[in-house]
């Protein structure tokens, strides 16, 4: 990934989207287990939602939880360094993870900010409520210019 800050020294990225629904906070190492069973129980689903398609990740076979925990730990450093920024889709007054939101350069065009949500299989009914949520959050309320989401 690019080693620029995806948005301006000035912007104070948000720390949260509150949503009836959901929450969205940055994902870190305290999600790692819930992260994890959030995932790999949905692997179907999330290959099957769109903008996943033919991807890689999730992969079927699953990993180990260390190696979970080293994703979540890069992803932190991304956002930390202000250039990707991955939250986790939590319950509304809960910690139990949901499902994940990333936003990153795009990696055919660096110049325009890709970004991808995926949903627990059990909790499909929300990818859609999702999608619309952050796409109105990231026009309103980020310095972010055009961006790609897969629609729903």
């Amino acid at each position: 990934m690019t080693t620029h800050p995806l948005v301006p020294a000035d912007f104070a990225v948000p720390r949260e989207l509150l949503a009836p629904e959901f929450r969205l906070e940055p994902l870190g190492e305290q999600h790692n287990a819930s992260d994890h069973a959030a995932w790999t129980g949905s692997v179907d689903h999330i290959r099957a939602t769109p903008g996943w398609a033919g991807g890689s990740w999730p992969p079927a076979e699953g990993m180990p939880l260390e190696r979970n925990l080293a994703d979540l730990r890069r992803h932190a450093a991304d956002f930390a360094a202000r250039t990707g920024f991955t939250y986790t889709v939590l319950e509304p007054d809960r910690s139990e993870v949901i499902g994940c939101v990333y936003i990153y350069p795009d990696r055919e065009d660096p110049t325009v900010v890709s970004v991808s949500s995926w949903v627990r299989a059990d909790r499909a009914e929300l990818d859609a409520p999702l999608y619309r949520a952050v796409s109105a959050w990231l026009t309103g309320h980020w310095p972010l210019g055009a961006f790609r989401y897969a629609e729903r």
